[in-house]
């Protein structure tokens, strides 16, 4: 009973995860208190993965790589990139695609394809390049590293240490570098040569793209005795509810309304600056009691309508337009504008979003945020600091790196070393010495104990925590014996390799529709499983899942770092199905037999 209720419950979180109902982190969750609620997990095995050492150890690192970022040596090694990026388009490519790799092989790879998207936005802005053609390779490029050390993904931190509770040996720091290597040179060939050939031309979407496409909907209109909005609230006003109107600014007599919410009464003769579509404003033209003085204005000079802050963002500070992205963790993602209260509670105005392949300029208080979403905003330096500073938001309408500070530079690269030599050496596992380096890190001042609770993507680790529970169930009522048994006698006569490619192929696929964390939980189990009915090593399937599980080129949403690089280069479905398929049959057939021969059955 339990096993059918283990596949009723995987099943399930299976659709969840499809359909998108709810974010990943969520459906993982809810996935976790299922088994819980059914009796197939006790509440302890259940909330075991928060304790997991792929939690722990993902969550140090997420320490020790804040420490690197702030540091700027990040910014600094941008700021030398840019110089040889403008070049040429193939210097670009190549330069970002490996630098990519490499940072991505010891930090977080959607950190570092954060940091990279607005380099690579001003090197196209320059060098007249579209971010098309530059983009999907950085996103593809901080895949292949992230395979190439132990703490390149959370991935291959899940796997190895689930492995570990299994029974099985874990895995050193470069164990499987060599291996990853093959595959990143196969890869970044197929980049460097492709790329140019099938990566589109399209027009920039950059900060004027998006601006233009916003300003065909400013106006300027101001209201007159017989208007009936007169003396009545921003909220029954006909101006929103009749003409779904985006009011940014009031100006009243000799002075501007800086307080601007659904109570705020409006008044004859004032002067607002509203966000309105085409059609709509056409029929403002000819309403009795409302004149219209401009449209289609330059908007720079308007100031959004803000409370003051706790953090002292003054509403008569000078404001422009920024273009921004929202990263992966983002605490604006699965929320609309209107929930988010986003003007009052951040301090700025949304003109416009990129969502997905459209751009939103109307009701854009109803758009539910996606990572990866653009948005343009009204808003003052200060306010895109401190959005900035609390990882909601990436700036992208321009870089600007920060000085490195060399005396948290050099400590916080020091403690990197250290964490990284002390497990490739064998001196501790990668689990104690990410722990030691984070309490270093802290201890040192070099990260303040905020900053280092809010350097966790506690997304990610909520995440890990939930799907880890479907490997629990599927381990605990044998359902994992039962899979890899009926893989073992279907394909038990088989050279070991066809099972390996075979294991490789199915997940990879899975990974396309599924989260990588999900599709490695499941996965881990069954091919331990498989490997001792088959009586052979089980490393060569646990590098294959960990490999299928990154390596995925296919989809927008097959990876955070993919999902992230889809608005800012004006992609479509069709450009990742295009590019990336093939990329990822070729990584098949090379992993069939790359793999067998750094790690033999």
């Amino acid at each position: 009973m339990e096993l059918y209720l283990t596949v009723a419950i995987i099943i399930i979180g299976i659709i969840l995860f499809v359909r998108d109902y709810f974010s990943i982190d969520t459906t993982s969750i809810i996935i976790m208190a299922l088994f819980i609620v059914s009796g197939v997990l006790s509440p302890e095995e259940g909330f075991s993965g928060f304790n997991h050492p792929a939690t722990i150890t993902l969550g140090c690192m997420f320490v020790v790589s804040a420490a690197v970022f702030k540091s700027g040596v990040i910014d600094g090694l941008s700021a030398k990139l840019i110089k040889i990026a403008r070049i040429n388009y193939f210097l670009a490519l190549v330069s970002l695609c490996i630098t990519s790799a490499v940072l991505s092989a010891f930090i977080n790879d959607s950190a570092v394809v954060a940091i990279l998207i607005p380099v690579a936005l001003l090197v196209c802005r320059e060098a007249n390049i579209s971010p098309a053609r530059l983009l999907i390779p950085i996103s593809f490029s901080a895949l292949f590293g992230g395979t190439c050390t132990l703490i390149g993904t959370s991935t291959n931190i899940l796997v190895s240490s689930y492995a570990e509770k299994l029974g099985s040996e874990p895995f050193g720091m470069f164990e499987f570098s060599l291996a990853a290597l093959c595959l990143l040179t196969i890869g970044m060939t197929y980049i460097f040569i492709v790329g140019p050939i099938l990566l589109p031309k399209r027009d920039l979407p950059d900060q004027a793209g998006l601006k233009k496409e916003a300003e065909k909907y400013m106006a300027e209109i101001e209201l007159l005795n017989s208007c009936d909005d007169v003396d009545v609230s921003i909220s029954e006003s006909k101006l929103v509810n009749d003409f779904k109107v985006q009011i940014l600014r009031i100006k009243r007599k000799h002075y501007r309304v800086y307080e601007i919410n659904g109570e705020t009464v409006l008044r004859e003769s004032d002067l607002i600056r509203i966000l309105v579509d085409p059609v709509n404003l056409a029929k403002l033209k000819v309403r009795k009691g409302l004149k219209v003085i401009g449209d289609k204005e330059n908007v720079h000079d308007v100031e959004p309508n803000d409370k003051i802050s706790a953090n002292n963002v003054n509403p008569h500070e000078d404001k422009k337009i920024y273009e921004v992205m929202i990263p992966y963790g983002s605490e604006l993602a699965g929320r609309s504008i209107k929930q988010l209260n986003f003007r009052s509670t951040y301090y700025a105005s949304v003109l416009a979003i990129r969502h997905r392949k459209e751009t939103i300029t109307e009701d854009v208080s109803h758009v539910v945020l996606r990572e990866g979403d653009m948005m343009l905003l009204f808003a003052s330096e200060k306010a895109i600091s401190l959005l900035t500073a609390e990882k909601l938001i990436v700036t992208l309408s321009e870089y600007q790196g920060r000085r490195v500070d060399y005396k948290k530079a050099i400590p916080a690269l020091l403690i990197v070393i250290g964490v990284v030599s002390a497990a490739a050496f064998n001196i501790t596992s990668i689990l104690i010495s990410a722990m030691i380096g984070s309490l270093l890190l802290v201890t040192l001042t070099i990260l303040k104990p905020q900053e280092a609770y809010e350097a966790i993507e506690w997304k990610v680790i909520f995440m890990i925590a939930g799907v880890l529970s479907m490997g629990k169930a599927l381990e605990k009522t044998g359902g994992s014996d039962i899979i890899s048994q009926y893989i073992y006698e279907s394909l038990g006569t088989m050279d070991p390799r066809w099972t390996l490619s075979l294991i490789f192929l199915f997940t990879f696929l899975s990974t396309n529709v599924l989260s990588s964390k999900a599709a490695a939980a499941l996965m881990t189990p069954i091919v331990i499983s498989l490997a001792a009915a088959m009586q052979v090593s089980e490393k060569p399937f646990l590098i294959g899942v960990m490999f299928a599980c990154s390596l995925t080129f296919m989809t927008p949403v097959s990876y955070p770092v993919n999902t992230m690089v889809y608005a800012p280069g004006n992609y479509r479905f069709r450009d990742f199905l295009k590019f990336g398929t093939p990329l990822n049959f070729i990584i098949w057939v090379a992993a069939s037999f790359v793999i067998p021969i750094f790690f033999p059955f």
